[in-house]
């Protein structure tokens, strides 16, 4: 496969933003750290607004609002307990090759970057690998997977050289 991540923008301010490199960086980091190679995977993105994430938000989680990242990982791979290790993929299998679609909205990001005092790449960057993370089978419904999979994020994020989102 030529490219981890195969991105497509709606909203041409992701083009400014460098939505492609930063969505590689955070998928090849987030892969590296769990012990994969890019090899073998891809991840399909959607950079967005908010009216588009909003129509996805409602027709997949029946939430009529905008929110900042969406996932649709291509095979269930949560774990069987809680805060348990997700069931790895097989890179260049059939079902592990796409990873699966992730869509970002623009706007949202912006919004929660400004307020949070952060800047925007950083935010996007975090949005990114918790994407990812969540392809891969994490995620944060319960208290002990959510710990699991913030700890990863703390992590992933200081290998680029950034903060902890969550202090």
């Amino acid at each position: 496969m030529d490219e981890l991540v195969d991105t497509i923008c709606e909203d041409p301010r992701w083009d400014a933003a460098d939505l492609d490199t930063l969505a590689a960086q955070a998928a090849n980091a987030t892969l590296s750290h769990l012990g994969f190679g890019a090899d073998g995977f891809e991840i399909a993105l959607l950079g967005c607004d908010d009216t588009r994430i909003a129509v996805l938000n409602t027709e997949f989680r029946d939430k009529e609002t905008p929110t900042n990242v969406l996932s649709w990982p291509s095979d269930e791979r949560a774990a069987s307990t809680p805060g348990g290790t997700p069931q790895r993929p097989e890179p260049g299998t059939v079902m592990a090759e796409e990873l699966g679609d992730i869509a970002i909205s623009y706007d949202t990001c912006a919004r929660e970057a400004d307020a949070a005092g952060k800047p925007f790449k950083a935010h996007v960057t975090h949005l990114m690998v918790h994407g990812v993370l969540h392809l891969l089978g994490y995620d944060h419904i319960c208290e002990e997977d959510a710990a699991l999979m913030e700890g990863l994020e703390v992590e992933i994020l200081a290998t680029l050289g950034l903060s902890d989102p969550y202090s």
